[in-house]
Order: C-alpha cells, then sequence, then structure tokens
C-alpha cells in the first residue's frame, strides 16, 4: 500500500510541477548540446516565422477553452478587474524603473523592462486562482482584458522604461507595428478561439481537457526556438544567472507586497482578491519572448531573465497557493 501511495504521490508531484520541469529540460539540453543540432533546428523554425504561428495557436487555444457563463460572471466586478490592470500596468512597470536605476548590465535591465509591460498570463495564473479559492471566472476576465489592452500600452511603457537607460534612441519602437502585431498575435486569434468555441461545441468536449497542457507544451517549443538563436550569448553568461535568479525573486516580491497593500486598502472580499493578486502579478512568458526575439535580439540575455523569472514567479505564486488554501481549510 506504501508504495502505490508513493507512486501516486509522484505522479501528483510530476502533473504539477511538469511545465517548470520542461522549461528547465528544455533549457540544459538546448544550450548543452555541443553538436549544435538542437539550435540549428530551432533557428530554422525561427525563420520560418514559426513561433508567430505557436503564439496565434496559443490563444486560439485559450479564447476556445472558455465558457459563455465564466465570461458573464468575470465580467460583474469591474473595480477587481481595474485593480488588477492598475497593479499589471501601472505599479510592475514602475517597480521595474525603480531597478532601471540601479547599475546593471543592460541586457539584464530590457529584460526586466520587458517581464514589466506583459499582460497576464492565460494559464497558469487561473489555474493558481481557482487552486487558492479564488474566483477563476474573475482570473479568466481579466487577463483576456490584460491581453488586449496590451497591444495599446506595451509600445509606450516600453519606450518611457528605455529611457530611463538611455535606449530609446538606440532602439526604435514602431508603436503602429507593434500595436498591429499584438493585436493580430493575440486579440484576433482570442476571439477567433471565443467564435469557434461559439460555432463548434463539439470540438471542445473532445479537446477542452487537453488545453491547459497544449499551450504549455506549445510554450516549450517556443523557449527552445528563442534559446536556438541565442544560444552562444547565454553560454557566456552563466555567472549572471544567479543574479537574474534573485533579481526576479526581488521584483515579483515587491509587486506581490504592493499588489496585497492595494487590494487590502479597497478592501476586496475573499475570492476576487487572490484573482487580483495572481493575475496583477503573472506575466506571460509566451509574448514576452515574441518581445525579445522581435526587438532585443542584441541582448540575448534579455531572455534569460524572461525565462527565469516566469520560473521564478510559478514557485513563488505557488508557495502561496499552499498558504491561501491552508487559510481557507482552517476558517
Amino acid at each position: 500500500m506504501k508504495s502505490g501511495s508513493a507512486g501516486q504521490d509522484y505522479l501528483k508531484f510530476i502533473k504539477k510541477y511538469w511545465f517548470m520541469a520542461g522549461l528547465g529540460a528544455v533549457s540544459l539540453i538546448t544550450i548543452a548540446d555541443n553538436t549544435q543540432i538542437l539550435a540549428g533546428w530551432g533557428n530554422w523554425f525561427k525563420q520560418r516565422h514559426a513561433a508567430d504561428m505557436v503564439i496565434v495557436l496559443i490563444f486560439i487555444f485559450s479564447g476556445l477553452a472558455l465558457t459563455p457563463e465564466q465570461l458573464k460572471n468575470g465580467l460583474t466586478d469591474v473595480k477587481g478587474v481595474l485593480l488588477t490592470v492598475v497593479i499589471l500596468f501601472i505599479i510592475a512597470p514602475l517597480i521595474a524603473a525603480f531597478f532601471g536605476l540601479i547599475p546593471m548590465n543592460t541586457g539584464i535591465i530590457i529584460g526586466l523592462f520587458i517581464v514589466a509591460v506583459m499582460p497576464s498570463t492565460m494559464s497558469s495564473g487561473v489555474v493558481m486562482t481557482a487552486a487558492a479559492g479564488g474566483d477563476a471566472a474573475h482570473a479568466l476576465v481579466s487577463t483576456i482584458i490584460a491581453n488586449s489592452a496590451a497591444a495599446f500600452t506595451i509600445p509606450y511603457t516600453l519606450t518611457f522604461l528605455l529611457q530611463i537607460i538611455g535606449e530609446s534612441a538606440s532602439i526604435t519602437i514602431d508603436k503602429t507595428a507593434m500595436m498591429l502585431k499584438i493585436f493580430l498575435l493575440v486579440v484576433l486569434p482570442l476571439t477567433a478561439g471565443l467564435l469557434l468555441k461559439f460555432l463548434c461545441g463539439t470540438l471542445y468536449e473532445r479537446i477542452g481537457s487537453k488545453l491547459n497542457i497544449i499551450n504549455q507544451t506549445l510554450i516549450l517549443f517556443i523557449v527552445w526556438i528563442a534559446l536556438s538563436g541565442t544560444r552562444s550569448i547565454l553560454l557566456n553568461s552563466g555567472s549572471t544567472v544567479g543574479l537574474i535568479i534573485v533579481l526576479s525573486f526581488v521584483y515579483h516580491g515587491i509587486l506581490l507586497i504592493c499588489g496585497w497593500s492595494l487590494i487590502q486598502a479597497c478592501r476586496r472580499e475573499k475570492g476576487k482578491r487572490e484573482s487580483i493578486l495572481f493575475m496583477g502579478g503573472q506575466k506571460t512568458l509566451s509574448l514576452s519572448i515574441i518581445l525579445q526575439v522581435s526587438l532585443f535580439p542584441q541582448y540575448g540575455i534579455a531572455l534569460l531573465v524572461c525565462v527565469i523569472h516566469h520560473i521564478v514567479h510559478l514557485v513563488m505564486d505557488g508557495y502561496l497557493v499552499e498558504q491561501f488554501k491552508a487559510k481557507n481549510n482552517s476558517c
């Protein structure tokens, strides 16, 4: 019986942490492959804009996973959505701006700036909100609105942050082109997924339970493509990994503290506060990778910041989920 119980615990552990393990495995295998066969294939896909196509699929599947009931319920809490947006697009960039004043490697700072301007993640944040006893419907609506608004906020916020380190002149951002790209890669596919769900409900019944796994697997594919193009740069930055881990931990910790303080000040009730905290603090990885590859290919270390920060904030928020669950069970 003990061996059977241990086996079940092992399977639960793998199911819970397979994505983080996958991120680590993809990164290590791609970088450690001295034959550069994997990197070669990754660059082949990159040259054919495979990452863009995968992003489109991710957001189509995200839209397909939503239900009309979830959208309706989530839209009723306007104040909660606004608080989430404030944390995502105002507080997060302001914290990053403070870090931009600290003398550090330019690539690391740019990577943090990319993370700071991102909208909320479409998958892990919703899952963690539900696991912590929060309103998953509110989390879904918040991330839809945030990802749609990102098409307009990212070009201006990123330009502002780059001015802090004097990179706005050397890196020209075509705001119109970026807005159009985010609209095509995020807003349009998400809308298409919602429409597809409405027209082909039977399709969701067949693959609905697998959509989250499919999306996370597609994100691993994007990470592999991005790492392939910056492998040589990353091999020469091993000493900075520890700094990036510490930076990610401190940045996300400050963001969580600021978000929780705002939630408490606005007296948000149990259920809504979990959604605001997780959806306001968790940043999407897929779009950040696309932005780094498109705008900052010369700063390969910025990609490492995006990936490491994603892993760090999943670990930190995973701990918070357990704390919320323990508190809710004791009540």
